[in-house]
């Protein structure tokens, strides 16, 4: 488990996603989250409302703007930060013509160059 150090308490990292995806962070080390497209907000804002983490990185088919969705409970917080990731369920979607490329995609916009393996 990731923590990020915020003064004198430690700040966890955690994913927020479906359950189908889930199983793939775990099996990375995250600490996850699984929820529904129908829950997520409200759990996102349990999460921002409990302050024990520091960075919730969010499932974009679940909240596509997670700023947004909980600006309310974000107010006069600096933390935690949210990391919106895009979904997997996107790579493999009926509209995604190749998923290599959607993946290659990522990686280039994320780091600013290609890895080709």
């Amino acid at each position: 488990m990731a923590d990020l150090h915020g003064g004198n308490n430690m700040q966890k990292v955690v994913v927020l996603t479906d359950s189908e995806s889930a199983t793939g962070f775990r099996l990375a080390g995250s600490e996850v989250i699984d929820t529904t497209p129908e829950k997520a907000v409200a759990e996102l804002e349990r999460m921002v409302v409990n302050g024990n983490y520091g960075l919730i990185a969010v499932d974009q088919s679940l909240i596509p703007d997670p700023a947004r969705a909980v600006e309310r409970a974000m107010r006069g917080r600096d933390l935690p930060i949210l990391l919106p990731i895009p979904s997997l369920q996107d790579a493999f979607s009926s509209d995604t013509v190749d998923a290599k490329a959607y993946m290659g995609k990522l990686v280039r916009d994320t780091i600013g160059f290609d890895i080709k393996l």
